[in-house]
C-alpha cells in the first residue's frame, strides 16, 4: 500500500507489481495509494479492520462453544462451510484449520490449551486513536481493541470467576436456527466494521488532502491481506458506481445485506446477552448501525445537560445550525455546577 511521490511510485511500480500477491485474475494486490503518508494511513486502517475480524469470529466460536455446546471438530466444520459462501474469507479459513488441530505434546485440542489472553502490536489502537483524533466513530474496532486488553486481566478473571455470578444458561436452543444467526451476524457486523474503516479514511483523506481511490484500496486486500474476503470486489462496485458514496451501508447492495441479516443478527445479540456471552463486537455494530439508521438521538439530552451545567449553548431543530442558543433553566442565571465545563 504504497503512498508518497508519484514519481517515485512509477519508478518502482513495475518492481512492486512483480512480487505483490496476485488474485486470480492475475491483477497485483499493489497500487498507488496517494500523496504523504496516505499509504501508510490506510495499512492502519486495514490492520484495524483485521481486529475487528479476529473478535467477531472468536465471538461465533464462542457463542458455539458455550451456547451450543459443539466440539471443536465441529466447530472447524461449520466455519469450512461458511468459508464456502458469502463468509468466504482468509481469517475463516484458517480459523476452521485451527479449530481441528492437536498438540503435539498432549493430543489434545491445540486451540484448548492456549492461553485466552490476546496480544498486541499497537496498529488497532493507532486506529481507533486516529478516529478519534478525526471524529470519525469506529466503534467496532475499539471494542475488538478493549476486548484483547480485557482477556489479558487473565488472573483478575479466573477470581472474578470465583465471586461473580451470570445467568444459567438455557440448554433448549434451537441449534440450527442459532447457526445461521450467527452467520447473518458476523456479516452484517463485518459490513459495519468495513464500513467504518472507510469513513475513517474518507475523514483523513478530506483532513489531510488526500485523494485516495477507495474502490482500488479495497482491490488491493483481496490477495496476500489478512482481511481479504469475498465482498471485497462489492466494495469497488460501490464505488465504481458512486464515488462519491457517504458510506457503505448506502449502496444498495450492502445495504440489502444488511436488511437480510437483521433478524438473525438481532437474535443472536439477544440470545447471548440474556445467557451471559461476551460478544462485544457484535453487540457494538448492531448499537451502530440502529444509531445510524435513526433520524433523532437522544444527543439532544446530551446538549441540554451541557448548556445547564456549564453554558456550553446548543442548536435547534427549528432555526438556522450556524445559530447558537443558550437557556437560563434556572431562571437565576449562571451555571449551577461548580465542576469543570469542558464536557
Amino acid at each position: 500500500m504504497p503512498g508518497g511521490s508519484y514519481d517515485a511510485w512509477l519508478a518502482v511500480k513495475d518492481i512492486f507489481q512483480t512480487i505483490a500477491a496476485k488474485v486470480e485474475d492475475g491483477s497485483p494486490c499493489c497500487d498507488y495509494v496517494g500523496e504523504e503518508g496516505s499509504g501508510h494511513f490506510v495499512k492502519m486502517v486495514h490492520n484495524g479492520i483485521e481486529y475487528g475480524d479476529m473478535q467477531l469470529i472468536s465471538e461465533a466460536y464462542f457463542i458455539m462453544k458455550t451456547l451450543l455446546k459443539m466440539g471443536n471438530d465441529e466447530i472447524g466444520d461449520t466455519f469450512a462451510l461458511w468459508n464456502q459462501g458469502d463468509l468466504d474469507s482468509y481469517l475463516i479459513e484458517i480459523t476452521s484449520q485451527i479449530m481441528k488441530k492437536k498438540d503435539d505434546e498432549t493430543g489434545k485440542h491445540l486451540i484448548d490449551v492456549i492461553l485466552d489472553s490476546a496480544g498486541q502490536k499497537g496498529t488497532g489502537k493507532w486506529t481507533v486513536e486516529s478516529s478519534l483524533n478525526l471524529g470519525a466513530p469506529t466503534t467496532l474496532i475499539a471494542e475488538a481493541v478493549f476486548a484483547r486488553v480485557l482477556s489479558s486481566l487473565k488472573d483478575d478473571r479466573v477470581m472474578s470467576s470465583k465471586i461473580l455470578t451470570g445467568p444459567e444458561i438455557d440448554t433448549n436452543i434451537d441449534k440450527e436456527q442459532a447457526l445461521n444467526d450467527i452467520k447473518d451476524a458476523i456479516y452484517a457486523s463485518k459490513i459495519i466494521s468495513y464500513a467504518q474503516g472507510y469513513t475513517l479514511m474518507q475523514v483523513a483523506a478530506k483532513e489531510y488532502g488526500w485523494k485516495l481511490n477507495f474502490g482500488g484500496i479495497a482491490l488491493m486486500w483481496r490477495g496476500g491481506c489478512i482481511i481479504r474476503s469475498k465482498f471485497l470486489g462489492k466494495i469497488k462496485e460501490a464505488y465504481d458506481t458512486n464515488p462519491d458514496l457517504p458510506n457503505l451501508l448506502l449502496d444498495d447492495f450492502f445495504r440489502e445485506k444488511i436488511n437480510n441479516a437483521q433478524p438473525g443478527w438481532r437474535r443472536i445479540a439477544a440470545l447471548s446477552l440474556i445467557n451471559g456471552v461476551p460478544i462485544p463486537a457484535i453487540t457494538c455494530a448492531l448499537t451502530f448501525y440502529d444509531g445510524f439508521r435513526l433520524e433523532l438521538l437522544p444527543a439532544n439530552l446530551i446538549q441540554a445537560q451541557r448548556d445547564f451545567f456549564g453554558a456550553h449553548t446548543y442548536k435547534r431543530l427549528d432555526k438556522d445550525r450556524k445559530e447558537d442558543f443558550h437557556t437560563n433553566w434556572t431562571g437565576r442565571g449562571g451555571t449551577t455546577s461548580s465542576h469543570s465545563y469542558n464536557v
